[in-house]
């Protein structure tokens, strides 16, 4: 919820099928392009699989089909953005991210009823930044809801069976 945002936190902005979202820049350890993704059996239509960032297996999770919008190919302007909250690292692959912003939380108004009702609780508020809508973030709730269908163990069994080939 918005009480939880400071008087003025900056955000990683990112493009997800035309629309800015952002991820407090606290919850990113860092972003890189989407290179291989090995996929694992039964997890859920949005996670992806898993990769081998920066020494450590992670759960690859695809935010356009996590949010219901359709699948789209990887282009060179897709991130994979590694957020952790807690003890809960995933990758969160979009269509683009190249900004960094802070925002007031004035400009930052929480969502409507409406809106929290179909989407679930992952969106922490909406800000303004002149004529730009930005949706925030709730990470904690994305990566609960989103992170939870993959088992360590499955993915880093599924990402040894592919780096022995």
């Amino acid at each position: 919820m918005v009480e939880t945002l400071r008087e003025a936190d900056s955000y990683i902005l990112f493009e997800l099928a035309g629309t800015t979202y952002g991820v407090p820049s606290r919850d990113v350890q860092h972003m890189e392009m989407v290179e291989h993704i090995t996929p694992v059996p039964n997890a859920s239509a949005h996670v992806e699989g898993v990769v081998f960032s920066r020494g450590d297996v992670v759960p690859a999770i695809n935010l356009r089909l996590r949010f219901g919008f359709p699948k789209a190919a990887t282009t060179l302007s897709s991130r994979l953005i590694i957020v952790k909250v807690g003890p809960r690292r995933v990758g969160l692959i979009v269509d683009a991210a190249r900004e960094f912003r802070r925002i007031t939380t004035d400009a930052i108004q929480p969502p409507h009823e409406s809106i929290t009702g179909l989407s679930g609780s992952y969106l922490a508020g909406i800000a303004k930044m002149g004529e730009r809508v930005v949706l925030l973030l709730n990470m904690s709730e994305v990566i609960n809801e989103a992170g939870s269908e993959i088992s360590m163990p499955a993915a880093q069994a599924a990402l040894a069976a592919t780096t022995e080939k």
